[in-house]
């Protein structure tokens, strides 16, 4: 069973306003990035835990280059999720690169949302993969609402733990200019309410941090 955003709070990789923050984004169909840089590090983990907080009913779209030119996009858009694997060059059918990545985020302005995962060490460096790597144009590049980055620490193949260690918003028009919403610092092992968002409404986020306990 996979695991819930529950679990990630008690296990404590990630804190209670985080997982209010990601379960709010999910219920108001917000674009998610989950990014990280090694292996295994829980991108798709941390992934489906948000997910689960979608409205009952929410389309998913998998897509895949199996499905043909269209990736499996619907010729018109139903408020769903437009789901990428991993923006990533490698040969899996459901990683997505270059032509076929620039195709998915021009959908979006069709009525979807997109949920994926990519290698970065940074959201900013994320940004980079997307629009100088795979030359989506930044005004598209940025209908992505969220960007979670997660650290995973000791050996990429046998983590001692796994961590969000950011949680940033774009504008909807600059995505280099992500605006910090939580953070973990190491020092300490604490996590940090930065700022609340603007892209998320206040009261579903505090509804949910009164169901995560911080409220």
């Amino acid at each position: 069973m996979p695991l819930s955003l529950f679990d990630l709070v008690a296990n404590r990789t990630l804190s209670p306003q985080m997982a209010a923050t990601l379960a709010a984004a999910a219920q108001e169909r917000c674009s998610l990035l989950f990014v990280a840089l090694p292996r295994m590090a829980g991108k798709s983990t941390v992934m489906q835990a948000a997910l689960q907080y979608a409205p009952e009913g929410t389309p998913f779209h998998h897509l895949s280059r199996a499905a043909g030119p269209t990736l499996g996009i619907p010729k018109r858009g139903d408020g769903g999720y437009l789901v990428v694997s991993e923006i990533s060059p490698a040969g899996f059918e459901e990683y997505l690169w270059d032509d076929d990545a620039r195709q998915v985020f021009a959908a979006l302005d069709r009525g979807f949302s997109l949920v994926t995962a990519l290698h970065a060490g940074s959201p900013d460096e994320a940004f980079e993969v997307l629009t100088r790597e795979n030359g989506i144009p930044e005004v598209q590049a940025a209908r992505i609402d969220i960007v979670v980055y997660i650290r995973s620490i000791g050996p990429w193949s046998r983590p001692s733990r796994r961590v969000v260690a950011a949680i940033a918003e774009t504008d909807g028009v600059h995505p280099r200019q992500a605006r910090l919403l939580h953070r973990w610092i190491e020092a300490g092992d604490r996590f940090e309410a930065v700022e609340p968002s603007q892209r998320v409404s206040p009261e579903t986020v505090a509804q949910y941090l009164g169901e995560f306990g911080a409220g």
